[in-house]
């Protein structure tokens, strides 16, 4: 492949849609023109640090010369006993919002280091109460900013509007069924004057959709299905009926799955809004559709009209997904020059162990390659379409699959730094041991079937670096256009922290030990670290009154405290806090 000239996307980074009501036009505070401009003034002002998702800051005060002068510049406690700290926070107006386990929402003055406000949404905590099913724990990742709001969904399925400066709230709607094994972990996105969520539940037998609400008043604008419903009740879509035939059975009665319970990104000139759908529910395709199939939508990405939901275009990581290989990981938009050529593309690194270059205007495949130990799949061939081994399928005997459902890059979000042309992903190497058990239901309960150990023979030989003894998890710089590795640290446990890179030639990651550290982006030498809490949440970075923070959550229910927001500064000299496992 030709030498390539990285560029961030500046600004950027169907299935059919009920349309109740037209988006607001006007808005107070953080309007649309903020938002594409998002790294203006050194804020971050959403999720992913931009529309595209880039986790990519322009502030260079902090750089690989100086990072070693880091210091606490301040932290507070934050957190219950539940969960694991998972929110992304953002920045606006000298203030800092994010949200801690059990959606307790919180703001936070950052010239005084004071508690603005405070809200928690009373979720019933227990499932023998009335309490929401969740997968993962009462995780949440994060909030929304739009004009003078602030926007959380709630793990039992509200999603919530407050006023960013008094933390009254505005308006609540409830967005999935009640009495139902729905969830909402992932972080809402303002797009348009639209706020979209999504939900998970796919294991518990959930159907997946995406529902767009106009931010200012809570109205339901349109609703996007992601699989198809019972062809007796009729298709909501075009593209659902398409998708109808390639699934068999009586698939509707089992949800389905095809949750989008995290990765979105957004190109307002093309004004296409990318979700990443989720696994099969049950995981076993035996069992939702017996007479195989690619069963449209799961494992996907999906191109929609941010204006009416219908989907433009659609890409299918996994056809039949087996393994609970969901695509609804971060996704990152940016124009990178591929073989002589400007290409406007989509980046992602979903479960399944590939990355994925796609042209994020057609939905077409430019390249894929492995990034860990891959044995369900030898490659990808020029149809996009994964070339399975004989042993992908498994059946009534056991059969360990690499990467396993953890996924070779899970929920942790990834980064792109422009000026290194690299993407910079926090993964880890596993298995699973699969087998068609028929007596179930879900194939979440295939857990309890005993695996091997890991130095387990495995046929067909494994694609790629196998990790070292010990050292599953990893951190690894990505040549997107060469599909080339550049740099790969390894780390003793999995569940790493997201990344962000920053101007500075800078990658700043964490590990589920607790171990905070900065990088240099090009080389990946550890220039700085520190030791904080246990799982680390996904840092950001910002300035105030001329001076760059770095601030990241911290903490899980074994700690004392169960929780931290810590914030780095150079030359800081606060003192680390005691913490107690």
């Amino acid at each position: 492949m030709s030498k390539h000239v990285p560029a961030v996307l500046l600004g950027a980074c169907g299935l059919l849609a009920f349309a109740h009501a037209a988006p607001a036009q006007t808005h107070g505070g953080l309007d649309d023109a903020a938002l594409i401009a998002a790294r203006a003034d050194g804020e971050w002002l959403t999720h992913g640090g931009d529309y595209a998702e880039t986790r990519y800051s322009t502030l260079d005060q902090i750089d690989s010369q100086n990072v070693g002068r880091l210091g606490l510049a301040w932290s507070v406690e934050v957190g219950s006993r539940d969960g694991r700290q998972e929110s992304t926070p953002l920045v606006a107006d000298g203030v800092l919002y994010a949200t801690t386990t059990w959606n307790v929402l919180f703001a936070i003055d950052l010239r005084t280091h004071e508690l603005k406000w405070m809200w928690d949404p009373g979720v019933v905590r227990g499932r023998e109460f009335g309490g929401p099913r969740y997968c993962c724990g009462p995780v949440n990742r994060g909030p929304a900013l739009y004009g003078n709001k602030v926007y959380m969904g709630i793990i039992d399925g509200r999603l919530a509007a407050l006023d960013r400066e008094t933390g009254r709230v505005e308006w609540v709607v409830k967005t999935t069924p009640y009495d139902e094994s729905y969830s909402i972990t992932g972080a809402p996105r303002v797009v348009d004057g639209k706020v979209v969520i999504g939900n998970g539940g796919g294991d518990y037998g959930a159907r997946g959709y995406v529902t767009a609400y106009d931010a200012e008043t809570g109205a339901q604008v349109w609703r996007t299905y992601i699989v198809p419903g019972d062809p007796a009740l009729g298709f909501e879509s075009e593209a659902l009926e398409r998708a109808a035939e390639t699934w068999t059975g009586e698939w509707w009665k089992l949800g389905g799955g095809g949750t989008a319970w995290d990765g979105f990104a957004y190109d307002p000139e093309a004004r296409l809004l990318y979700v990443g759908t989720g696994n099969g529910g049950p995981w076993n395709r035996d069992l939702r559709s017996p007479g195989g199939g690619d069963n449209l939508y799961l494992a996907s990405i999906l191109a929609l009209d941010v204006d009416t939901g219908e989907l433009v275009w659609h890409y299918q990581t996994v056809p039949g997904e087996n393994w609970d290989f969901t695509a609804v990981q971060p996704m990152i938009l940016a124009d990178l020059e591929i073989d002589g050529e400007l290409r406007k593309v989509l980046m992602q690194a979903p479960k399944n162990g590939f990355f994925y270059v796609l042209d994020r205007l057609t939905g077409e495949l430019i390249s894929a390659a492995p990034i860990a130990r891959v044995n369900w799949a030898t490659g990808i061939d020029e149809n996009g379409r994964p070339i399975e081994t004989p042993e992908a399928r498994y059946g009534t005997a056991p059969v360990v699959i690499y990467p396993g459902p953890r996924g070779a890059h899970n929920w942790h979000p990834m980064s792109f730094n422009p000026q290194t042309g690299l993407v910079y992903i926090p993964g880890q190497e596993n298995s699973f041991t699969f087998r068609a058990d028929l007596d179930h239901f879900l194939g979440i309960v295939f857990g309890g079937n005993p695996a091997p150990p890991r130095e387990a023979p495995i046929t067909p030989p494994s694609i790629g670096e196998h990790a070292p003894p010990g050292r599953p998890g990893f951190l690894l710089a990505w040549d997107p256009v060469a599909q080339e590795e550049r740099w790969r640290v390894w780390f003793r446990t999995r569940e790493n922290s997201g990344t962000l890179t920053t101007a500075g030639n800078l990658v700043f990651h964490g590990t589920a030990t607790g171990v905070f550290a900065a990088h240099d982006a090009t080389t990946g030498e550890v220039l700085w670290e520190t030791q904080l809490l246990p799982s680390i949440a996904s840092p950001i970075t910002y300035e105030i009154d001329g001076t760059q923070y770095v601030s990241v959550m911290a903490g899980t229910p074994d700690n004392d405290p169960p929780g931290r927001l810590f914030t780095f500064a150079l030359d800081a000299g606060a003192t680390l806090p005691v913490t107690r496992n």
